[in-house]
């Protein structure tokens, strides 16, 4: 039985302590959490029926903690992974695992060091959609691809953002791309492979934020693939979408529902035998934009864990699209496409402005 902790009690945190903290894992459990502000982390503690603490510190040496869960704000993830790495606990970090290339590194490097593994959240790589498109590419089944196209329609109004002074900041969060499109933008780097250039333009539609709530964005890829990111906030009065379309020569597949859950188009130039079931048997209907994912996920975290598996996403397939993330940034202020690889220098992602 792997024992779990988390560090950050914020709205994430209500996910991954019912998974862990309701038996909801094999083989997992929650025994602690931790925030620097009481009233979150009671909360959460009362509900778990686990201890909770303000010093990650304490909670390290008081607990027998196996994996710990960052769960801090997005610029915070960095300095929490290498300060706990040191404790030789194995890490669970939410997306994005960093903001800025260098901070991964020094993630990636502290966990080295201390021999423990680092997985990055991307849960969206677990739907049962996403796996069988995933499935198909490495298939080989759309032959030449022509496009992919990942579409985030959301809404989140003023009062979300002002929930916590951190939200929407260049220094701890970034806009629509760095936090709720980096997922999407995960899935299409993962289908469609390496990106060789970017450009994008942003702008701030409907809330008081420092970072952007609306973006358009234009990838080339290695595989001489166009890719497109539609990504927005700004959807009222409640989500719309998330979504993925890989379309090739050999065929097309679209997957909508609001969490890129939903299986709509499955259509290949050379059909095969269960290719009719496809589109009821790889479809769900989660309750909101997190899915089903983390569940998925967690199982492969314990899996990888006890069993010595390989991770689908340690810090180095994490950083890929963290790399993404700032080349787009770029190209936003410079206003001219960008090419991979690059060092940023334009971007104000994960800077104090």
């Amino acid at each position: 039985m792997l024992k779990f902790a988390l560090l950050g009690c914020g709205r994430i945190s209500k996910r991954h302590s019912e998974l862990l903290g309701l038996n909801q894992i094999n083989n997992a459990t929650l025994i602690a959490v931790c925030d620097l502000i009481k009233e979150k982390a009671e909360n959460i503690s009362k509900r778990m029926k686990v201890p909770f603490y303000q010093d990650m510190h304490e909670m390290m040496r008081k607990e027998d903690i196996d994996v710990i869960v960052i769960l801090t704000e997005s610029g915070n993830h960095a300095n929490h992974v290498i300060e706990l790495a040191n404790y030789g606990k194995h890490i669970i970090v939410e997306k994005p695992m960093a903001l800025s290339l260098e901070d991964a590194d020094r993630m990636i490097s502290a966990c080295e060091k201390n021999k423990v593994k680092l997985f990055v959240i991307k849960q969206n790589r677990f739907n049962l959609p996403v796996r069988k498109l995933r499935e198909a590419i490495e298939q080989g089944r759309f032959g030449k691809i022509v496009m992919g196209t990942v579409r985030v329609r959301w809404c989140r109004k003023q009062e979300y953002y002002d929930q916590d002074k951190w939200r929407g900041t260049w220094a701890l969060d970034g806009g629509v791309l760095a936090n709720q499109a980096s997922h999407h933008i995960d899935l299409l780097e993962w289908m469609l492979g390496a990106p060789v250039s970017v450009y994008a333009i942003a702008k701030k539609a409907l809330v008081d934020i420092e970072a952007e709530d609306t973006a358009i964005v234009v990838l080339k890829f290695a595989n001489d693939a166009y890719g497109i990111v539609e990504a927005t906030t700004g959807i009222r009065p409640k989500d719309l979408e998330g979504s993925i379309s890989i379309l090739g020569s050999g065929g097309s597949v679209v997957i909508e529902g609001f969490a890129v859950n939903k299986m709509k188009t499955w259509d290949f130039v050379l059909p095969e035998e269960n290719d009719e079931e496809v589109i009821n048997k790889f479809s769900e209907n989660p309750p909101n934009v997190y899915g089903f994912g983390h569940k998925a996920y967690y199982d492969h975290v314990v899996d990888c864990i006890l069993n010595n598996k390989k991770q689908l996403v340690d810090g180095i397939e994490g950083r890929k699209s963290l790399e993404l993330i700032n080349a787009i940034y770029e190209s936003i202020e410079t206003g001219k496409e960008v090419i991979l690889n690059f060092k940023p220098s334009k971007s104000k992602l994960g800077k104090h402005i």
